[in-house]
Order: structure tokens, then C-alpha cells, then sequence
């Protein structure tokens, strides 16, 4: 089984100004040098076709895991896809996606974009919820191994990120695809069925669980 090992530490530097002194000095805190671990030698295994689900406080760590496992996929040979980077063309939603009509409907329907009349709107025309639901639906459609959402369904109110989030884990594994998605939410368990789930706190602090069909 694929094995990912993630280490990352900073060193800190605190800048000696005259107030960081005086600060320094009425609170007993200390001006050395000092690591920053975040990451400290992490060990996961992945395999093709794994849901991974990362979450913990904003600030902990959540988009620099998913950054490095995604290099080191990479670096493997496998193609990512990150909707991030996914930009929409202002033409109607029923163009932008599939080899059909009928395929296009089909995906934006696993998208969470199933009524009729978003199916001739502009991206411009939606709201950002329904942006974000087009760029998973263009998610679905690519010829990638590894699709990566980063604060997966931020712009989402929570029944739509759910229901989102159960058809996107769906999808994946009826194709195979490995999902990875970041986010301070920890409330998508039961859509998402994660076979690995990164619980991510301050400092090195991390919770894991794995769970795979024997």
C-alpha cells in the first residue's frame, strides 16, 4: 500500500523591537530561537480510490498536508485535479460539461445542480454556492487519478455541503478516483465515509483513523 510521510517544522524568529521587548519582558516570554513542528515524520497509507478527509481548527496544518501529500502524489506519476485551480467559462452550465447533453446533465446533477433552469444559466448568473457545485461537477469530468478540494464546501451552508459531499464520495469510488478534501468542518463523517480521516490540532497534535473494508 502506498505509504506518504510528512515532516514539517519551522524554525521561529521573534524580531527584538523595543515594544516586542517590553512585552517580552512583562510576560516572562522567551526571545530564543525555536521549532515550529507541524508535522513530525506523519505516516499515512493511501491507496488508489481512498476518501481522505482532513479537519481540525483553522491554522493548524490542514492545507499544508493536503499540499504535501498531493507533491509527493505527484512526483509518483499520478495527474491531480484541483478545484481550486478549475476556472469557469462564461457559457451556459449545459455546455461546459460532458461529451452530451445527456452526460452533461448527469454530471451536474451528481453536483448538487439538478434543477432545469440552472441548466442554461451562466456561471455569472449562479450564486457562489452553485459556482462551487459547477467546479465539482468539471471536478468529475476530468481524466485525473486524484481529485483535491481544499476548505471543501466553505461557501456552502451545510445541507448543501453534505449532500454535496455524499455524492462526491460516490462518484469517486464508482470511478476509483482518490478524494482528498480539507476543511474546519467536522460534521461530513457519515456523507463522505472517509477510509482515512485526519483530525489536525495546534503543534504536531494529530488524531488518526483508518477504516477499510477487509
Amino acid at each position: 500500500m502506498p505509504t506518504f510521510i510528512v515532516d514539517r517544522r519551522f524554525t521561529t524568529h521573534v524580531e527584538r523591537t523595543a515594544r516586542v521587548l517590553e512585552v517580552a519582558e512583562a510576560f516572562g516570554l522567551g526571545m530564543d530561537e525555536s521549532e515550529f513542528v507541524v508535522y513530525d515524520q506523519l505516516k499515512l497509507e493511501i491507496r488508489q480510490g481512498d476518501i481522505v478527509y482532513i479537519t481540525g481548527q483553522s491554522g493548524s496544518g490542514k492545507s499544508l498536508l493536503l499540499r504535501d501529500l498531493t507533491t509527493q502524489m505527484a512526483a509518483r506519476g499520478q495527474v491531480i485535479a484541483n478545484i481550486d485551480q478549475i476556472t469557469l467559462p462564461e457559457v451556459p452550465l449545459v455546455d461546459q460539461i460532458g461529451k452530451n447533453t445527456t452526460e452533461a446533465l448527469e454530471i451536474l446533477s451528481k453536483a448538487g445542480l439538478n434543477d432545469a433552469y440552472l441548466f442554461i444559466r451562466k456561471p455569472s448568473e449562479l450564486s457562489d454556492g452553485q459556482r462551487y457545485r459547477l467546479r465539482l461537477a468539471h471536478l468529475m469530468s476530468l481524466e485525473a487519478a486524484v481529485w483535491v478540494a481544499d476548505e471543501f464546501g466553505a461557501v456552502l451552508d451545510r445541507t448543501t455541503a453534505k449532500v454535496v459531499a455524499f455524492s462526491m464520495s460516490k462518484v469517486a469510488r464508482t470511478l476509483g478516483k482518490t478524494l482528498i478534501v480539507a476543511t474546519t468542518h467536522v460534521d461530513l463523517d457519515d456523507e463522505l465515509g472517509p477510509n482515512v480521516r485526519v483530525l489536525k490540532r495546534f503543534r504536531e497534535k494529530i488524531e488518526m483513523k483508518t477504516q477499510r473494508e477487509p
